[in-house]
C-alpha cells in the first residue's frame, strides 16, 4: 500500500512539474509576442518606442505598424506609430508618438486649439484631448500650452511663442517644468454624448438593423 502511495506521488509531482514547465513555457511564449520588432521602423519611432519603453514596460498592444500603452502614469492611452508624420512647427521634426488624457475642451475653445498646434486634437465625444509628438516631454509642454490656452493664462499666438522658447530652453541645456509633467490635472467625467435630436431611442435603432438584415 505505501508503495502504491509512492508511486502515485512521484506520478503526480511529475505531472505538476510538466504542467509547470507548460505554463513557464505558454508564458515565455506571451511574452515573445507581445514584445515589439521594430528594428525596420524610422530611427525617431524607434526612440519614441525605447523611451516609452524604458520609462512604462512593454505596450499592452502591438499590430505591424502601431503600439499601444494603456493607463500608464498620467496617460489614458499612448500609442506609436512607424509612420512619422511631418511637422514644422515650433522647429522641424517629425510626430509619431500620441499621448491621450481624459479632458473636456469647452465648445468655445475647440477653434482656438485649431489655430495653436494641428498635433493638438480632441474628441468631443470621448471627452479626451492628445498631443502627437515625438518625444513624451513635448507632448507634455503642447498639453499644458493648450490648457493654459482653454483657461485663459495664454493667448494662442502667447502660446505658441512659448513652446517654441520652451523648447529652445531644452536644446539650450535647460529643464523647463513644462516638459516635465502635467502642470494641471486631468478630468473624470469628461465625456459628452450630446443630445438625441430624432427622438429615436437605440432599441428603435436596433430594431429598424435587424428588420433591414432580415430582408
Amino acid at each position: 500500500m505505501k508503495k502504491t502511495v509512492a508511486i502515485l506521488s512521484l506520478i503526480l509531482i511529475a505531472g505538476l512539474g510538466k504542467l509547470s514547465a507548460q505554463d513557464n513555457k505558454m508564458s515565455k511564449d506571451k511574452t515573445i509576442m507581445m514584445m515589439p520588432n521594430v528594428s525596420d521602423w524610422p530611427e525617431a519611432s524607434r526612440m519614441a518606442v525605447k523611451e516609452i519603453n524604458d520609462k512604462y514596460g512593454k505596450p499592452d498592444g502591438v499590430t505591424k505598424d502601431e503600439l499601444i500603452w494603456m493607463k500608464k502614469g498620467v496617460w489614458k492611452k499612448i500609442c506609436i506609430s512607424k509612420k512619422e508624420s511631418k511637422h514644422s512647427f515650433p522647429i522641424e521634426h517629425t510626430d509619431m508618438m500620441q499621448t491621450t488624457i481624459s479632458y473636456k475642451v469647452p465648445m468655445d475653445i475647440m477653434d482656438e486649439l485649431g489655430k495653436f498646434d494641428g498635433s493638438v486634437t480632441f474628441d468631443r465625444t470621448q471627452g479626451t484631448m492628445s498631443a502627437r509628438c515625438d518625444k513624451e516631454g513635448n507632448n507634455f509642454l503642447a498639453l499644458n500650452l493648450a490648457n493654459d490656452i482653454i483657461t485663459g493664462k495664454k493667448s494662442v499666438e502667447e502660446a505658441r511663442k512659448a513652446y517654441g522658447d520652451t523648447v529652445k530652453e531644452k536644446m539650450n541645456g535647460g529643464n523647463p517644468i513644462y516638459m516635465q509633467k502635467l502642470t494641471f490635472s486631468t478630468q473624470e467625467n469628461s465625456a459628452d454624448p450630446d443630445i438625441n435630436t430624432t427622438g429615436l431611442t437605440k432599441e428603435d435603432v436596433m430594431k429598424g438593423m435587424k428588420k433591414k438584415g432580415a430582408k
